[in-house]
């Protein structure tokens, strides 16, 4: 009797972790399918897209809207979409394709591109902005680290726009008066290659982007693409002192909380 409810203990006891370890596996299989295929999150470093997205918004980026990859590799299965303009796209940068970027899609294959002391042309266009419906104050630091609540001894304003690319109707960040030459001269034209993107950020006196990177990687070939950015389930003022990528509970952003981003 003793010996037959021995057994019975350990059959449960080894069913229990058989089944156990057979149901963390398929739920780790899901979450990396959801991952490489449907959605994936990322966080926002710095000011470079204000006042689109501010420093430690967490996002969704919607990875399926343009096609399947192979996983794991550049390659696609199936096309479904190709970027267009005014999207909010997260790639591999051109330079260091191990580091993530989040800019705007401002030119497609085939377009050219042009920037002069704001004002934005494409294909020969002037990109229209309505008249300025606030401003902003932000410490003056040109490498993508500009920050609505930040801190520091030397401040600028900026003045905040509304700008539509092709109906992509969104906001975006220009200094008042430039600091030094490089933001207040002209880019361009640049011709987009096929198969590439030329990208800016909203905060356009405050972005490392297409502008200004290396002639030959200032546009983002399309194997660099990661996905289209989708919504804020999550921001705070401040993270966690030792775990940089983790929310401060006592700073969050209520209202940025599920925030669709445009």
């Amino acid at each position: 009797m003793e010996k037959t409810m021995g057994k019975q203990r350990n059959k449960i006891k080894n069913t229990f972790w058989t089944e156990g370890f057979g149901s963390i596996l398929i739920a780790v299989l899901v979450a990396l399918t959801l991952r490489w295929s449907l959605l994936e999150a990322f966080v926002i470093p710095s000011g470079s897209m204000l006042p689109t997205l501010l420093v430690h918004d967490h996002i969704f980026v919607n990875k399926i809207i343009y096609g399947i990859r192979w996983p794991f590799t550049k390659k696609w299965i199936t096309r479904f979409a190709n970027p267009k303009r005014g999207e909010v796209m997260v790639f591999r940068y051109p330079e260091n394709p191990s580091v993530y970027y989040i800019k705007r899609v401002i030119g497609v294959p085939g377009d050219r591109v042009f920037y002069e002391s704001g004002d934005l042309y494409i294909n020969d266009i002037l990109i229209p902005k309505t008249v300025p419906v606030g401003r902003v104050k932000a410490e003056l630091d040109w490498v993508d680290k500009n920050a609505i609540n930040s801190t520091g001894e030397s401040f600028s304003f900026f003045t905040h726009w509304e700008e539509n690319i092709d109906g992509h109707a969104h906001s975006i960040l220009l200094r008042n008066q430039q600091r030094d030459a490089a933001y207040g001269s002209s880019y361009g034209p640049y011709e987009v290659p096929k198969g590439h993107y030329f990208m800016m950020g909203d905060n356009r006196d405050g972005s490392q982007d297409s502008r200004f990177w290396r002639e030959d990687k200032r546009f983002v070939p399309e194997a660099n693409l990661i996905g289209r950015a989708l919504v804020v389930w999550l921001s705070c003022e401040k993270t966690l002192p030792l775990i940089s990528f983790l929310c401060d509970p006592l700073e969050l952003r209520w209202k940025r909380f599920f925030h669709m981003i445009k």
